[in-house]
């Protein structure tokens, strides 16, 4: 499988989870601006489809991992575009629960994939970037199907117009501790899963950190070895 993809009708590669990377950042940047606007939500579900789809392009290399990745990315994609289009209490939160199990999943095998890689490479590093805000998004949902089944679980500025918007603001401001303090978690499991975010956040920095300077002192030292061999 390979490992780069080149855009069409240019010279530009971008390795596999580059493209990830990208597409994450391109749903998070212009969400705000299309959220609200009717003539737009479909603009979201292409967002999220993109990234689904990048994920599934990531994660391709292994046969096995690919099925149990597609096995989880079609009924997301659908629950997706359904609860974008259909008002239906039922549906948002199924499309909750989804969107946890396949970020959930999708973190685990990225992550895998930087601790196992013995190189560092650009990819590498995208995919640790892209571990980072795929843990934030998973977090996202948990918050957004909490609020669902607890209302009232947090307090803040508008927080029942904009479920998932809101949880997404929040998940990243309590992912790196930033904690504005405009949106307050209020009810017990909010709390408790606001301070096992902000924990996973600071673990994920420094063992990530650690597991990186490691791998690229010992890549040093190799290439330094080879050169003088030479």
């Amino acid at each position: 499988m390979r490992e780069r993809l080149r855009i069409p009708l240019t010279n530009i590669i971008i390795g596999r989870f580059g493209f990830l990377l990208i597409s994450i950042l391109i749903m998070i940047i212009l969400r705000p601006f299309v959220e609200g606007h009717i003539g737009l939500q479909a603009l979201l579900a292409i967002f999220m489809t993109a990234i689904v789809i990048s994920i599934l392009y990531a994660v391709s290399e292994q046969k096995r991992v690919l099925m149990i990745a597609l096995a989880i990315a079609i009924p997301t994609l659908i629950i997706k575009w359904t609860s974008y289009f259909v008002n239906i209490s039922a549906i948002h939160l199924a499309s909750d629960v989804i969107g946890v199990v396949f970020t959930a999943y999708a973190t685990i095998i990225i992550l895998s994939y930087v601790f196992i890689e013995k190189k560092i490479s650009a990819d590498v590093i995208f995919a640790a970037i892209s571990g980072y805000f795929l843990i934030g998004l998973m977090w996202a949902f948990i918050f957004s199907a909490l609020e669902f089944l607890i209302p009232g679980s947090f307090q803040g500025p508008q927080v029942e117009a904009s479920r998932l918007s809101h949880a997404y603001y929040y998940s990243f401001t309590t992912l790196t501790t930033l904690g504005y303090g405009d949106i307050t978690p209020v009810s017990a499991p909010a709390r408790s899963f606001s301070f096992l975010e902000a924990i996973m956040g600071q673990l994920y920095l420094a063992i990530l950190i650690a597991g990186l300077v490691g791998k690229y002192i010992v890549q040093s030292m190799e290439g330094n070895q080879n050169s003088k061999k030479q």
